[in-house]
């Protein structure tokens, strides 16, 4: 039913002809436009651009819901831009196949991101935790090419208001991020990243506890006499090395040399994934030598269960027994991992560069050690005195 259509015709006669469930308004001006009225939706339309592809077929491409969704005027003028493209040789219908080739973001996570994760990144299960709790359920079910930076943007700020800290927020964010850069990557996104540039949320909540004089000293009485050796000598050796604990418990005897006064940190075993060697002082040539002494592939801290066995059985986790031995010592709230960032606090206050923190403590960039920065006050001060003694000691005696 070709037709003038007219903002009265929008708003009064969008209806189907009497005994038909749909109608097609067709616009005079000849230009493909039409309006495809049904009979269970009076008053609504959806346009429509009839044209024909390079093969001469007809085909129809959709434009949008009038007048609820774009009123006439737009109608109009995405109707003549989509033809004017279209004799350009653009084809909707085929971009629009391209796009639902694209596939879903929980295929693309589940089959493609995970297998590349588990390979890839020790903490993949963390985020197969993420994807699974929260994320799946907002975007998982989108095309990878239909997931905006708007959706991003609104989901990121959602997780803050429902409560989770900025860091967890963050996290998801530069997991989904990171998912979707490999997409581009692996050709299966084209265009920008719609997570690139979204800002983050200010994160606080380092928790970072540095042992005084008096905490080390209550410590290291309950590390030297607690009836546990087995796990005050692990606790002993991160306070002496400021390695991380997994380093820890998945050392090897073939990892040591004593005598070179070296530790080897495998790269199956550094958070880096790069091999690291860590300097050996004599608290930490102590504890190994307090040790006994196993063949190269036996782990270097036993568990005292695996003893009784006659077994040299590495620990998977000594939390439940450090939690019993800091209490002990008055320092319910101090973490295994408090014992790094204590060690790292004695390299700095004895004068030694952010530089050597970074290299023996293996971090990726010097960023993530300038945390340590602050504690080297004492330091700085005596450096500014030398200079004060410099200036005081030019200044000479007063003329009379």
């Amino acid at each position: 039913m070709r037709i003038e259509l007219t903002q009265e015709l929008i708003e009064h006669g969008l209806r189907t002809k009497p005994g038909q469930s749909r109608t097609e308004l067709v616009c005079a001006s000849g230009i493909g436009l039409y309006l495809e009225v049904k009979e269970n939706r009076p008053g609504r339309a959806v346009a429509f651009l009839r044209y024909k592809d390079v093969n001469g077929k007809t085909c129809h491409a959709r434009i949008g819901s009038i007048p609820d969704v774009l009123s006439l005027a737009e109608v109009r003028k995405a109707a003549k831009k989509l033809k004017a493209e279209i004799t350009l040789g653009a084809d909707p219908r085929a971009e629009a196949k391209a796009r639902k080739a694209v596939i879903t973001y929980d295929d693309f996570f589940q089959n493609h991101y995970l297998p590349y994760a588990k390979l890839h990144k020790r903490s993949w299960d963390r985020d197969e935790e993420l994807y699974r709790l929260r994320i799946k359920t907002v975007f998982g079910g989108k095309r990878l090419n239909q997931i905006t930076r708007h959706q991003l943007q609104t989901f990121h700020s959602s997780l803050a208001e429902a409560g989770l800290a900025p860091a967890t927020a963050n996290h998801h964010l530069k997991l989904i991020r990171q998912s979707l850069n490999l997409a581009r990557a692996w050709s299966m996104l084209e265009g920008d990243n719609p997570a690139a540039g979204i800002a983050m949320l200010q994160e606080d909540n380092r928790v970072e506890n540095f042992l005084d004089d008096e905490q080390l000293k209550r410590l290291l009485e309950v590390l030297r006499s607690d009836h546990n050796q087995a796990v005050c000598r692990v606790a002993l050796f991160l306070l002496s090395t400021g390695c991380r604990l997994n380093e820890a418990l998945s050392a090897t005897w073939a990892d040591v040399e004593i005598d070179r006064r070296v530790f080897t940190i495998r790269s199956t075993n550094s958070k880096s994934r790069k091999l690291r060697s860590v300097p050996l002082n004599d608290s930490a040539i102590a504890v190994l030598n307090s040790l006994d002494r196993g063949e190269g592939a036996d782990p270097l801290f036993v568990s005292s269960r695996g003893r009784k066995r006659h077994e040299r059985r590495a620990f998977t986790t000594i939390s439940r027994q450090w939690q019993r031995v800091r209490k002990l010592a008055g320092l319910p709230h101090l973490r295994l991992h408090d014992l790094r960032h204590s060690f790292a606090s004695f390299l700095v206050n004895d004068g030694r560069t952010l530089y050597e923190v970074q290299a023996i403590l293996g971090h990726s960039t010097s960023k993530v050690t300038e945390r340590y920065a602050h504690l080297s006050t004492t330091t700085l001060q005596a450096a500014s005195a030398s200079a004060s003694a410099k200036i005081s000691g030019g200044a000479g005696k007063p003329t009379p």
